[in-house]
């Protein structure tokens, strides 16, 4: 079964202390414990804002800050993520107390919870829930018996080589679209496409685990068999495309028809094994065309043996935590203790409402906006988004690189965005979703079992149909945001709604310099250098003329260049392409958010200082506040490697120091660090 999961983007940096003495004044204030919005007691005043603005911020919080022996890092997104669930828990405790009649979504969260909770009877049946499908593996002697075996067992998630999903279709996307998949990899692409000491010690330590899990299956030439299925996997990531390659999405759509494709592979019969498992279309979207290509040479005859121990070991690997607590540790002490540096796991009912968020997601989300998302938060939140809207779009029509024929077109798109705040105005359905109790003879795998076959069905539903629009890709409990493309659309969910990014008793500064400029990077993903190629209907369009596309391409550049230098883990630097799309929607997203703020201060008025602040520097220093981070090493390194988002460090102070505002809030004068001329900050939204 594949791993279910949440997205939660955590965000990792480090600090370098550079106090140095200058012209330019540092600025300090007096602790002030009555401000609603930012706790100056964190900051470190000492330190010059204009040579080190993260640690002038977080100075104090950095040094009695401490990572939580459960997780990879710790920071102002990780703190909001942690009180949400603390706050969910206390819904799902009294939850567990009350009667709720069979099928109803609270009995649902009960059955499924319990038989996660149960680990006596998970460890007691150890791999029993797979064998079963280990035997089929066993079985395949050849090609035609692995497209039968793949076929048996798609519907539980386990195609880890060429299995199928729905999503909406690239050009056209009002329409959903079949999409083919690629096999899966046990460690993000980068380690294996770039050699260097940390990669080889990394797949070296991979498989190590690789072996482990094997010997559980019984092997006794685990060793070698590991060393087997690391290799075909570097053949395998050889085809895929770069982190960097990544970012274009017109080398992510290669449609093919069934006779395109059947010319394609000709080793395995796809087109039949999609009618088998029920799919019916007339073409499928590859992502991956390279890993298509070599398709006959991946899945041969001579590689069946490597095949059989590479599908055991992620049938396995991919289940291990949700059977025992022995596989679900060895698990752990790989992904968790040495790929991200956490010393040990969450707590068991903690990675039990992971469970429950990541599968009925909804159903919990109800109940965790009745219980603490105020009305009244929606209504601000609405306010702050047209003042950023109003401030894209001066932006837009004040650019001086780009044609009046191109701005047209991007405010169109920018017209054309929806916005979601909080919370589905249309609920998911659960009612033909199957959760047995253990009273009933339910147990985790094969509740699991069903959840993935409800969503199989869910999307064989939706071939050939429109795309419903109003769903949502993240629950309400979710300390995030994010644009979706395709949709052309932002989302807030209504967790992300808290301090430090929104308060409704801080003052304008606070919340623009927050949730205002997280609105304006979701905002600027509309047009970063991955967003830029879908137009204001959702469909991947080149819209640009060559002449502005060009202008876009060096500022964008020219910002990747200035990312590239920063080295949050000795040897480990940010790859400035592969996080491009972040960097141009943090820098988009300050510029915005500024802008926004002094409309609305001439609106409604201007406080003047607080804490010995001005609006401007408040801003700004909100801003820092959000990044706050404090990382394992073990944790940055597989970030930069695995993570679109730069580490926290620096997204703290990239941005700024392109933003002439900052220069003129701090001081930030010639032979300052953080100083950059005029002609060389980075103007892009």
């Amino acid at each position: 079964m594949k791993k279910l999961t949440l997205s939660l983007f955590l965000l990792a940096g480090v600090c370098s202390l550079n106090t140095v003495s200058g012209q330019a004044k540092a600025v300090k204030t007096a602790v002030n414990s009555t401000d609603k919005g930012l706790d100056i007691s964190l900051m470190d005043t000492s330190v010059r804002p204009q040579d080190d603005f993260y640690n002038y911020v977080s100075g104090t919080w950095m040094k009695t800050a401490k990572i939580p022996s459960d997780k990879p890092t710790w920071g102002s997104f990780n703190k909001l993520a942690e009180d949400t669930d603390n706050n969910s828990m206390t819904i799902l405790n009294s939850l567990l107390k009350d009667k709720f009649a069979d099928g109803s979504e609270g009995k649902k969260i009960q059955d499924l919870y319990a038989t996660y909770m149960n680990m006596e009877k998970r460890n007691a049946d150890g791999i029993k829930p797979i064998q079963a499908n280990l035997n089929k593996i066993d079985a395949i002697k050849n090609l035609a018996d692995l497209q039968n075996y793949l076929i048996s067992v798609t519907k539980d998630g386990e195609n880890t080589l060429y299995g199928w999903g729905v999503d909406a279709d690239l050009k056209d996307s009002k329409m959903n679209a079949v999409y083919l998949g690629n096999a899966s990899l046990g460690l993000g692409r980068d380690y294996y496409q770039k050699v260097n000491e940390k990669n080889t010690e990394a797949i070296n330590e991979y498989q190590k685990y690789v072996a482990s899990m094997l010997k559980e299956l019984g092997y006794k030439n685990a060793d070698a068999a590991a060393k087997g299925i690391v290799d075909y996997e570097k053949s395998i990531a050889k085809t895929y495309l770069t982190n960097e390659q990544s970012r274009d999405n017109t080398l992510q759509y290669n449609p093919k028809t069934m006779a395109e494709l059947s010319t394609l592979v000709k080793g395995v019969d796809i087109p039949a094994y999609l009618k088998n498992v029920g799919v019916s279309t007339d073409k499928v979207i590859i992502g991956e065309i390279g890993y298509y290509k070599e398709f006959d040479k991946l899945v041969s005859a001579q590689n069946l043996p490597v095949i059989k121990d590479y599908l055991k070991f992620h049938m396995i690997h991919g289940s291990s935590a949700y059977l025992s607590e022995k596989l679900g540790n060895m698990r752990f002490d790989f992904y968790g203790k040495y790929l991200r540096g956490q010393q040990e796991q969450r707590a068991l009912n903690k990675r039990g409402f992971e469970l429950i968020n990541g599968t009925l997601g909804e159903a919990f989300g109800k109940l965790y906006v009745e219980k603490y998302f105020p009305a009244e938060a929606k209504a601000q939140m609405v306010e702050l988004i047209d003042y950023l809207k109003k401030s894209f779009a001066v932006h837009i029509n004040n650019l001086a690189w780009m044609s009046s024929t191109t701005k047209e077109k991007a405010m169109n798109k920018l017209n054309k965005f929806t916005v979601k705040v909080a919370y589905p105005d249309k609920w998911k359905d659960y009612s033909k979703l199957d959760i047995v109790s253990e009273a009933k003879g339910g147990n985790l795998y094969s509740n699991l079992q069903n959840i993935t076959e409800w969503q199989y069905n869910k999307d064989l539903a939706k071939i050939g149909k429109a795309v419903d629009k109003s769903e949502w890709g993240m629950t309400p409990q979710t300390v995030n945001a994010y644009y979706n493309p395709v949709n052309n659309e932002i989302v807030f969910p209504a967790a992300i709604l808290q301090p430090p990014f929104f308060n409704s008793k801080a003052d304008a500064a606070v919340n623009f310099g927050g949730i205002g400029a997280v609105i304006g990077h979701e905002m600027s993903h509309g047009f970063d250098d991955s967003g830029a190629q879908f137009d204001a209907d959702g469909n991947l369009v080149d819209w640009w003329t060559p002449e502005d596309k060009a202008n876009f391409e060096k500022a964008t550049k020219a910002l990747a260049a200035q990312y590239d230098k920063y080295e949050p883990v000795k040897g480990t630097f940010v790859n400035g392409t592969f996080t491009n799309g972040e960097n141009i929607a943090d820098l988009g997203g300050v510029n915005i958010a500024y802008d926004a703020l002094q409309m609305y201060l001439k609106d409604k008025g201007n406080p003047g200082k607080i804490s010995g602040f001005s609006q401007d520097q408040r801003f700004f220093l909100s801003w820092a506040t959000v990044w706050r981070t404090l990382s394992s090493e073990k944790y940055m390194v597989n970030q930069v490697k695995t993570d679109p988002h730069s580490p926290g460090y620096f997204r703290s102070f990239g941005p700024l120091i392109n933003v002439d505002a900052f220069y003129k809030a701090f001081d930030v004068k010639k032979g300052d660090k953080l100083y950059k001329t005029p002609e060389d900050r980075i103007k892009i939204w």
